[in-house]
């Protein structure tokens, strides 16, 4: 097979320019692959076996599987994180929200917790750059959990994760200096403008709300940190460009200070900060 014909064989899933990053990205990452070997024809002169494990991938991809899925992999602020269906895939805008905390972070021994880990890949994230942090992570799904902590082992992160459902958290006061959060956010009408590939193989228990309560998640979260967090204690979030009025309000009339929005890379109001005074 040749390049050209691989990410042709994509092409009823993806537009021309993501088939062919979808196909150099496997051919780089599993076979080692250059962009100019690719260009080179070398994809041609893979062994049988390579051959066999080229074809296995394309029918998982062909199928609308998310290549991170099927790499096993995806990078997370320059660090390889392990992903597996019932986790959701680390995004490019997630970085900013870490950076955003670890540009806020200014004392040395910080108590923070990340709600809806997933992954792990804030939690983890949190706890390798910023050395005097005690991070803890809560997530519903014990699969998530499981994944997490293999995630935090390999990479030598020390994370606390627990199993913890979001909706009804514990009845905590002056825990913690930070509480971040990417939690579930699209609405169910919104599925309608959603890829395949998000939509047939993310777990939705990490993707939907409700339409009659797009805030169901922060809404519980930020009461939650009203006790939880210390005196002048950080709340982040990652949240959804549709509700940021609403998320203003929200936390104005739940007494936050310093309320601040930030936009992702495409320009999209993707994140929240605010302060528990």
């Amino acid at each position: 097979m040749t390049y050209d014909e691989l990410w042709r064989r994509l092409a009823a899933v993806y537009d021309a320019g993501e088939a062919k990053a979808i196909v150099r990205m496997v051919l780089d990452e599993r076979f080692g692959l250059s962009a100019t070997d690719v260009y080179c024809g070398k994809v041609t002169q893979l062994s049988s076996d390579k051959q066999t494990e080229l074809e296995k991938i394309m029918q998982r991809l062909e199928q609308a599987e998310p290549v991170q899925y099927v790499l096993g992999t995806t990078m997370f602020c320059d660090r390889p994180i392990h992903v597996a269906p019932g986790v959701l895939i680390p995004r490019p805008e997630t970085e900013d929200l870490c950076r955003w905390v670890i540009e806020r972070a200014t004392i040395d021994s910080l108590l923070i917790l990340d709600v809806g880990t997933g992954s792990g890949c804030i939690a983890i994230t949190l706890a390798l750059e910023l050395s005097g942090a005690k991070v803890t992570a809560w997530d519903v799904s014990t699969v998530a959990i499981n994944i997490a902590g293999q995630n935090a082992f390999r990479l030598c992160a020390d994370v606390n994760f627990m199993l913890q459902d979001a909706l009804t958290p514990p009845s905590d006061e002056a825990k913690w200096n930070v509480i971040v959060s990417n939690p579930p956010y699209i609405c169910e009408r919104e599925k309608k403008d959603m890829e395949r590939n998000v939509l047939d193989n993310e777990p939705s228990l990490a993707l939907f709300v409700p339409d009659s309560e797009p805030l169901l998640f922060y809404r519980a979260i930020a009461c939650y940190a009203c006790k939880a967090l210390k005196d002048n204690g950080f709340l982040f979030f990652e949240i959804n460009p549709l509700y940021v009025d609403d998320m203003l309000l929200m936390l104005e009339e739940m007494g936050y200070v310093d309320l601040e929005v930030r936009t992702d890379q495409f320009g999209k109001q993707r994140f929240i900060k605010a302060v528990k005074i």
